[in-house]
């Protein structure tokens, strides 16, 4: 049973109660299905004194073969309850941390509508371990509750027998609890703080690995790994805390459980000796107090559980919590619409203006390779647009009004360095499988030799980052991924900077072909793409300063001349 989540969490509690509320159906059967388990366990060793007394006292074949049917009718509850009850619990509890992970990663691959503190490696960690250890929470109420089942059993069970045991389990467990509850918060401090310092150490080295070639290059990667090293030092001590305060907390769990039983034994057996109670009771209580360690351990560990469950769930919040950088519109632009970039200033862009019509193919060449990066993190919104002056309008809607979603069906804004990921190359060229135009993006960006050197073709395995691939063919593919997005209007950056002469100029006169009739911007320095574009707007100092055609631009523009002739 699930239950929709209308609103979103603004605390760790808020985030448990709503893991709890739509789970409440599995939770409610797991816990029936454990309960009885408990009560099984606690059973058996009540139908063990039960059979010694009745042996004793009959000393008849009959009623030793029904106290073996009773046995064997307990051992198969316990086995069945067991199985079901927990494979219930574990499904639920695996779904749960998939909603949370998804909710997660969905906050994280929208930046610019979360203003969270967070590196992403960070947000990795919150979205995979902290997600699992609060989905936690599912199996542990079950768990906790089925244990105080086993225990109220054996309490009533035991003061049936004498009063003085039924209360001795009762008054132990209530100390035992209060004992570990105290102990179980600074578990839960520690553990927050652990996460965190894991979180930080993760989020560094993603980005070492990252930039390694270019620290490589200048010489430094030994003071960025000294800079990690740091980080995880850090995060390693505070593991080593934690398992520390974990210890203590498990040998101390287990000595007052230990204590607990050994009292309920000596006072059973001081209560035979003295004529209390009878041997098959006596039985039954060494039995139980045996027993009774194992629901009392895990009974005495679940408020550990509930307070790592519940640090995780705060780390979780302060992802799924943030304020949006932004609020997106709701509107959606008209279909093969325009792109217009009115007097916007933003970093180095200091009066951009100019006007793509639908349908028509316009080149960028940007003097400052910053100023190209700008204008691609506008477009592509990455940058909030009330946080720069002037306004991009798609189809004649500022970009302001319309929703992001909107945003990313009808302009596609294509990086330099586009992520290759593990997969297939038809998985990286159609990630959602939909596509219609796969082969003529693969023809378009020069892709074919790639797909032809490989039996597999299309199938071909390709390892994460590309790592297989060289620098062209990881551009190719990432180009061929764009154009096979076929959206609207598609905004390229640098798009063959890493492919040779020749390729780079059959990839532009293919591209142009390709997005004959469809909106196309291409920011670049490459004469092929500049050449095939129906006109080039030259970016110098923020403002565009020249707009013709690329050759008449060469023969009339020394200084374009001089950026952009190879």
């Amino acid at each position: 049973m699930t239950t929709p989540d209308t609103q979103r969490p603004r605390t760790g509690s808020d985030i448990l109660r709503t893991a709890l509320r739509r789970n409440i159906g599995a939770m409610a059967g797991g816990t029936l299905l454990m309960g009885l388990y408990q009560a099984g366990e606690t059973a058996f060793p009540i139908a063990l004194g039960m059979i010694v007394e009745h042996t004793m006292r009959d000393r008849s074949p009959g009623a030793l073969g029904l106290s073996i049917a009773a046995l064997a009718v307990i051992i198969t509850t316990v086995s069945l309850s067991w199985r079901f009850g927990m494979r219930t619990l574990q499904k639920a509890n695996t779904t749960e941390a998939h909603r949370w992970r998804v909710k997660v990663a969905a906050c994280g691959l929208q930046p610019v509508a979360r203003d969270v503190d967070l590196k992403s490696g960070e947000v990795l960690t919150i979205a995979t371990e902290d997600a699992d250890q609060t989905a936690d929470i599912i199996e542990v109420v079950p768990l906790l509750i089925s244990s105080l089942v086993a225990v109220l059993v054996a309490a009533i069970a035991l003061g049936l027998a004498d009063l003085r045991l039924g209360l001795l389990v009762i008054v132990g467990t209530v100390a035992i609890l209060s004992i570990l509850s105290v102990m179980s918060k600074r578990i839960g401090a520690s553990t927050q703080e652990q996460q965190a310092r894991v979180a930080r150490a993760g989020a560094k080295v993603a980005d070492l690995i990252i930039g390694l070639r270019p620290l490589h290059g200048f010489g430094g990667n030994h003071a960025a790994f000294r800079s990690y090293r740091a980080v995880s030092t850090e995060a390693k001590h505070q593991a080593i805390t934690v398992a520390k305060v974990n210890g203590v907390y498990a040998g101390t769990a287990l000595a007052l459980n230990a204590v607990l039983a050994a009292a309920v034994t000596l006072t059973a057996g001081w209560l035979a000796f003295n004529g209390r109670i009878t041997i098959g009771e006596l039985v039954m209580a060494v039995g139980l107090a045996q027993f009774i360690i194992e629901p009392l351990k895990l009974f005495s560990e679940m408020p550990k559980y509930v307070m790592i469950a519940r640090a995780s769930a705060q780390r979780m919040a302060l992802v799924l919590s943030a304020p949006p950088v932004m609020t997106p519109g709701s509107q959606r632009p008209a279909a093969g619409g325009d792109l217009e970039i009115d007097c916007v200033r933003h970093g180095t862009l200091r009066d951009v203006k100019f006007h793509v019509a639908a349908g028509e193919f316009v080149a960028i060449a940007a003097y400052q390779p910053r100023a190209a990066a700008d204008l691609a993190a506008i477009l592509a919104v990455h940058v909030p647009p009330d946080t720069y002056e002037g306004q991009v309008r798609i189809g004649g809607q500022p970009l302001a009004d319309l929703s992001i979603e909107a945003v990313r069906e009808h302009m596609l804004v294509n990086p330099y360095d586009g992520e290759i990921f593990a997969g297939t190359l038809r998985s990286n060229i159609d990630p959602s499988g939909t596509s219609r135009t796969v082969p003529e993006a693969v023809e378009a960006s020069m892709l074919t030799d790639v797909v032809a050197l490989h039996p597999e073709g299309l199938d071909y395995g390709v390892r994460d980052r590309g790592a297989n691939l060289s620098g062209g063919q990881r551009q190719r593919l990432s180009l061929a991924r764009a154009l096979a997005a076929d959206t609207d209007v598609l905004v390229l950056h640098d798009p063959t900077t890493a492919v040779d002469a020749v390729t780079e100029q059959l990839v532009a006169r293919n591209v142009a072909k390709l997005r004959r009739g469809r909106t196309t911007l291409v920011i670049t320095s490459s004469p092929a793409l500049l050449d095939a574009a129906d006109r080039v707007l030259v970016l110098n100092d923020g403002v565009i300063t020249a707009e013709d055609t690329h050759r008449n631009l060469l023969a009339t523009d020394e200084d374009y001349c001089l950026a952009v002739a190879r």
